[in-house]
């Protein structure tokens, strides 16, 4: 595998699905299966840095040429599941995100029309020939939607201070959660039943409605992760080690369906005061 700067790529946090390997067909479930056995497998900052690369050539590259081969890999019971990268159509469905992310002066600096247009049109084509493609990761900048903390219970969470490990960067934390996909679908389908009995439609019930219609796309004894990648890079380990925002959420959502708004008001305090200092820190000079 080529050599990658070891310099860390921050600020995006991750919602993953491994599924089982018996869930992929034919060739591909026997290019996963060669694939996990290679002792050196590239991160998340090894994907970030190279999209990072292609943008700043000239012109630049705001989706992959060619598909990505790599995925990443766990065992869990000893059933092999994977989670492909699937670059190129993240990098498409990124890009058509971009209009209402960025003022259309930078935008057209970064990306020229004319590379958008293009990238615009090769996705279509490309869409003809897979009408069902669906990516197995979902990223977020800066933050983590709170619709992705529904999907998991405190009790699934791992905060390790100092991780020795190459996808976070020597001595850098890890905070993610990881559940089965039978509970993440429970917990989406019971909260969004008290979130839709108890407010008024909004950002908070379209991203769990968007989430969870995501989420049956793949196999039932699949995997779901919630990873704080890069995050860990921009806060300071006590926020790390003091952020329980799934446990905030599942608070607010069992106080709204008993009928405790004073409860629920609290717990949602805490969130946006936890998640308002993280968002500061982006336009920190």
């Amino acid at each position: 595998m080529p050599k990658v700067s070891a310099v860390c790529v921050p600020y995006t946090s991750y919602l993953r699905v491994y599924e089982p390997l018996a869930a992929f067909p034919e060739p591909e479930r026997s290019h996963w299966a060669r694939y996990a056995e290679r002792e050196e497998r590239p991160s998340y900052q090894d994907e970030l840095r190279r999209s990072l690369r292609d943008l700043v050539s000239t012109p630049p590259v705001p989706v992959p040429v060619h598909e990505s081969s790599d995925a990443f890999v766990l065992q869990i019971d000893g059933v092999l599941c994977v989670c492909p990268w699937r670059t190129r159509l993240r990098g498409w469905q990124a890009l058509g995100a971009l209009d209402e992310q960025l003022p259309k002066p930078v935008l057209d600096a970064v990306l020229p029309p004319v590379v958008r247009l293009q990238a615009t049109q090769d996705y279509a084509s490309w869409l003809e020939r897979h009408p069902d493609a669906r990516p197995w990761i979902r990223s977020a900048v800066w933050q983590v939607p709170l619709s992705w903390f529904v999907l998991f219970s405190d009790e699934e969470r791992w905060f390790e201070e100092k991780r020795e490990a190459a996808d976070t960067g020597a001595g850098a934390p890890l905070l993610r959660y990881r559940t089965p996909m039978v509970q993440a679908r429970r917990r989406v389908a019971r909260g969004l039943r008290t979130l839709r009995d108890t407010l008024e439609e909004g950002p908070l019930i379209d991203g769990l409605t968007d989430v969870g219609r995501w989420l049956e796309e793949f196999h039932p004894r699949s995997l779901v992760e919630l990873d704080y990648g890069g995050l860990v890079h921009a806060l300071p380990s006590d926020h790390l080690d003091e952020d329980h925002s799934a446990a905030d959420v599942a608070e607010g959502i069992d106080a709204l369906r008993q009928g405790d708004g004073e409860r629920a008001g609290l717990a949602y305090a805490r969130l946006m005061e936890r998640w308002r200092a993280v968002r500061a820190r982006q336009f920190a000079s």
